[in-house]
């Protein structure tokens, strides 16, 4: 399929290659934001940055849910072995994630703020990227109603106060 190619699902809805792309892709983002959320509870120093962290995993596990069935409702594969993952905006290197791994306190704290914020900007351009040439209405509406939260919980981390 191309590009422009349309296609439709069992539901009606048209959908194109650079929706599937931007879907798989999502998936490995939010796992990866998920993961590092996760470190939080046993890591971070700021009790407000745990708690932002459990609402980013909490958010992001839904959203990979939805996604996971549309592409499953559309019999599309979760992730598509052409896809370097290592290189989707804001993903984070293997050893980025050992050291916040390492990290706990203040220092945790800090990691994961500077992480979680390019990790936010990368997403919100992968949704840009999907506003432009995605032809699925609902994906796009999720696209952008999550690249706004994102900007809202990048202003909540630079609003902690950590030490």
């Amino acid at each position: 399929m191309s590009d422009s190619d349309q296609v439709k699902a069992p539901d009606g809805t048209a959908y194109n290659s650079i929706d599937v792309a931007y879907v798989q892709m999502m998936i490995a983002h939010h796992d990866q934001a998920v993961a590092m959320a996760d470190l939080a509870p046993g890591r971070a120093g700021n009790s407000a940055l745990k708690r932002l962290a459990e609402r980013i995993s909490v958010g992001q596990k839904l959203e990979v849910d939805y996604l996971k069935s549309w592409l499953k409702d559309r019999n599309q594969p979760e992730s598509d072995p052409g896809h370097d993952h290592s290189t989707m905006p804001g993903g984070q290197s293997p050893e980025k994630i050992a050291a916040l791994t390492a990290a706990t306190g203040a220092g945790f704290d800090r990691l994961f703020v500077s992480m979680m914020t390019e990790h936010h900007k990368g997403a919100q351009q992968m949704a840009g990227d999907l506003l432009k040439s995605g032809v699925d209405e609902r994906l796009s509406e999720l696209a952008n109603e999550s690249a706004v939260e994102q900007i809202s919980e990048i202003r909540r981390m630079a609003q902690l106060e950590i030490a």
